[in-house]
């Protein structure tokens, strides 16, 4: 077994109890939608709303609303709103010169009496080299977690939706412990400001305080210590992470490490990091049952049809689709003997969102990590291992997975995957040049 896990940090995690009653699998975006303004509306002590972004558009101000209107009739609730400094500063990609959310903000914080603080987290001094990616709602003592962000399509407003994974948990100290963090290992940072008020400090005038607080947040971690070592019955356990080799890496790898006998991983961008990989390959070579479940590129949410005008964006589910290819081919062997399985989702105009891990019959990972080097060395993720030992959730987790499945189809030969030659000739004149400029690793790295 490789050195980084003679120092195995899993016997070591402690986790809080939970029994079987206390975690509810949400089926859907519009449910999710459902349940989160419903939470909120019923909570009495504290609302703690942690995503990349809170858009400007209708769910959004949906969402903002009930925050106002829940503390507009409990003035005693604690509410506090955390998202990316960078990316709320900013318009969608692609979509000219916009204010970004950051100016929404403040006009709803001048047009109601009650205060809704939104703090923005500079992880980086620019969003290419990270941004706060954490997941996870705290609402009294439940959890709501996923890897969505809020706006439209993440909480399918309309007709379009962006598939993710939905589970809320009822765990005072895990909800207690993710509250902790925000609130004095991000809010309480120098480098942290709200977005809601006006006059802002400019990123460079915050470069010394971001960069403490990237070091801080390195040897950082959620606060366990109500936890159990015991591994005798359900329990969930909150990681945290930022840059290379940190503990959240480590756990995924040590996790698929430990499989026996099946093997479960979604991602909605394939660019596994390499530590990753060699972790899959070694599963294989046990006889470990992989399977791998990824959007089609039309399935990405970078994905933009043929039909519109190219912009660079758009290369990047080919990109993908180039290295799912590759990954494959290399292993056209194992997917023949169905050891291993590389499914494909796509369901209509709808996009593809997943992240996270089925290890055998016991571990469960819920995540905001894409699995791939930008999630395993710039970001700030999070992630919550829910250890099962005794099978309690095993119903849940079979109706998780199927509604996981249901829209796939399994790729049976590399061959099925485009190439190069078939891509819009857009796209693949701007692969090409990539190529040729030596690019194309350095995009894998930050992409």
């Amino acid at each position: 077994m490789p050195s980084l896990f003679k120092r195995s940090l899993l016997p070591k995690l402690r986790g809080f109890a939970l029994t079987a009653e206390a975690v509810t699998v949400l089926s859907g975006a519009a449910e999710f939608r459902r349940c989160l303004l419903e939470q909120i509306a019923q909570a009495t002590q504290r609302i703690y709303i942690v995503a990349l972004y809170l858009q400007h558009d209708e769910a959004g101000q949906e969402i903002l609303d009930a925050l106002h209107a829940a503390k507009a009739a409990r003035p005693a609730l604690d509410i506090v709103v955390v998202v990316d400094w960078l990316r709320a500063q900013r318009g969608l990609i692609g979509a000219g010169k916009q204010p970004g959310n950051a100016a929404w903000y403040q006009q709803q914080t001048r047009e109601h009496a009650s205060e809704v603080p939104v703090y923005g987290v500079p992880v980086q001094t620019r969003e290419l080299f990270g941004v706060l990616h954490l997941k996870g709602f705290v609402i009294d003592d439940c959890v709501i977690y996923s890897g969505a962000s809020l706006n439209n399509v993440y909480l399918h407003k309309f007709d379009k939706y962006r598939f993710d994974r939905y589970h809320l948990l009822n765990c005072p100290p895990l909800a207690d412990s993710m509250q902790h963090l925000v609130q004095h290992g991000l809010v309480a940072s120098k480098a942290v400001h709200r977005l809601d008020l006006p006059n802002l400090p400019t990123t460079r005038s915050l470069r010394n305080d971001i960069g403490d607080l990237r070091s801080r947040l390195k040897h950082a971690a959620y606060d366990t210590t109500e936890g159990s070592l015991a591994k005798d019955g359900l329990s969930v356990t909150p990681l945290l992470g930022v840059g290379k080799n940190n503990p959240l890496n480590r756990v995924i790898c040590e996790l698929i490490a430990s499989a026996r006998h099946q093997l479960t991983i979604c991602t909605p961008y394939f660019n596994l990091p390499l530590p990753v990989t060699r972790e899959i390959n070694r599963a294989l070579a046990r006889g470990v049952k992989v399977d791998i479940v990824i959007g089609d590129k039309t399935a990405n949410d970078f994905y933009i049809p043929p039909s519109e005008p190219f912009k660079v964006i758009a290369a990047l589910p080919y990109l993908y689709e180039i290295s799912l290819r590759r990954f494959a081919k290399r292993h056209q062997r194992v997917i023949d003997s169905g050891l291993l399985n590389l499914h494909l989702w796509r369901e209509g105009d709808n996009t593809y969102h997943l992240k996270g891990m089925w290890i055998d019959e016991r571990y469960t990972l819920l995540t905001g990590n894409n699995l791939n080097p930008r999630a395993f060395r710039l970001d700030l993720e999070n992630a919550l291992l829910i250890d099962d030992p005794k099978g309690e959730l095993q119903g849940p987790r079979r109706t998780e997975l199927g509604d996981i499945l249901r829209n796939t189809r399994r790729i049976e030969r590399y061959q099925q995957l485009e190439t190069l030659l078939e891509y819009p000739p857009a796209v693949s004149t701007f692969l090409r040049r990539v190529s040729r400029m030596r690019v194309e690793r350095l995009l894998y790295r930050i992409l």
